[in-house]
């Protein structure tokens, strides 16, 4: 009986990380540049193979430390989607799993074995520049952390543990890319049940008056969602959790 060629490819699989965090009131990527072929060079999103005893999870959660020494289980980390279209790799038929990660006030990046620099990278100065198809990647992970600040309370994610209005005002502006209209979200955070927990502390600054601190709370989800295409939020109820 004559052997019929083999109908399925031989994948690798790896794991890619979109690494967000907002530095000096921008949002900004971690990057990598590489040190060997192929893109040898270019900047790309951290990143590598899974090993044959791991799963992506843990992949994502390896190179996560490797990368900026955070442990993934402290800081959310979450997977995205998968992008496996032929070519996107020269190395062969390589399918990743990409992932979101997001912390604040991340460390400067110190470069892995791989790689011949890391840096920090306004995203809006990122997006086009990356080997592979880590454009696609970035812009995807990028777009699901804009849309979960609308339906849930990711945003607490980019903040300290104990954060003013402010603060976390601006992480929505930055992830965003547009301003949020002050009076309207200081009435939608702090009305929405779960969302923010006061504490009985301020902050101090040289100019006006001392901000309230708070920390995050138990809820996960927004109900009405905060949209980007309306300033004038709608009253939350008083169930939202």
């Amino acid at each position: 009986m004559t052997a019929r060629p083999r109908d399925h490819a031989t994948l690798r699989l790896t794991a890619d990380l979109a690494i967000l965090t907002v530095r000096d009131g921008q949002l900004q990527v971690l990057l990598v540049q590489r040190g060997n072929e192929p893109y040898r060079g270019r900047w790309a999103l951290p990143g590598g193979f899974v090993r044959e005893d791991e799963d992506p999870d843990a992949a994502a959660a390896r190179e996560l430390a490797e990368e900026t020494g955070l442990d993934g289980t402290a800081l959310h980390l979450e997977q995205v989607a998968v992008f496996g279209t032929p070519g996107r790799d020269p190395r062969g038929r390589v399918v990743t799993v990409a992932y979101l990660a997001i912390a604040p006030d991340l460390p400067l990046p110190v470069a892995g074995s791989d790689a011949s620099g890391a840096c920090w990278q306004p995203v809006d100065q990122a997006l086009g520049t990356l080997a592979f198809d880590h454009n696609d990647i970035l812009r995807t992970c990028l777009e699901r952390a804009r849309q979960a600040l609308e339906y849930t309370t990711l945003a607490t994610a980019f903040c300290a543990d104990a954060f003013t209005i402010g603060e976390l005002r601006t992480v929505y502006e930055v992830v965003w890319g547009m301003p949020v209209d002050t009076r309207n979200f200081h009435r939608k955070v702090t009305k929405t049940a779960g969302f923010l927990v006061p504490l009985d502390a301020k902050r101090t600054s040289e100019v006006g008056r001392p901000a309230a601190l708070y920390r995050r709370g138990p809820a996960t989800t927004l109900y009405p969602p905060m949209l980007r295409s309306t300033v004038d939020y709608d009253e939350p109820s008083a169930s939202s959790t």
